[in-house]
């Protein structure tokens, strides 16, 4: 049988401890919204797949094309957040921009669009604004605990 012990191979001593345990901490020290990754995913998947869901494939073809790629766009960002969070969450802001734009883009895109489409596009924006405030809340919060470190 062979020896399987670690004695001897203790992390205590390696040179460059510290510095992994400062960069560990701030990598874990971004997922205060861990939370809210999920959600702006889910949002982004249903504006992505709302013109199927609610039939107005036919009627605003325009509106169509343009929920599929904002809401592909919205998913990328939440899988970010996911994936490499200290990095995206400076992107915060664009997703209530974003959120904001499907607010107005029924009128802007679409042609004389009905109350289901309005109604749909304001509530994902709506709530893709309210995540994007969320997610900026807490990058503000964790970058000005970082500068305090």
């Amino acid at each position: 049988m062979s020896n399987v012990s670690h004695t001897g191979h203790d992390m205590t001593g390696h040179p460059d401890v510290s510095e992994m345990r400062d960069r560990y901490d701030r990598m874990m020290g971004g997922r205060d919204v861990a939370l809210v990754d999920g959600p702006v995913f889910l949002v982004g998947l249903y504006c992505a797949v709302s013109p199927w869901v609610l039939h107005f494939t036919t009627s605003q073809a325009p509106l169509v094309t343009h929920n599929l790629i904002m809401g592909i766009a919205i998913a990328v960002l939440g899988l970010g957040f996911t994936v490499m969070p200290q990095r995206m969450y400076g992107l915060s802001w664009a997703i209530c921009a974003m959120g904001a734009w499907m607010i107005i883009s029924p009128w802007v895109v679409g042609s004389s669009p009905d109350m289901g489409v309005v109604l749909n596009n304001v509530i994902v924006g709506g709530l893709t604004v309210l995540l994007g405030l969320v997610c900026a809340g807490a990058s503000m919060r964790s970058g000005s605990s970082g500068a305090r470190a």
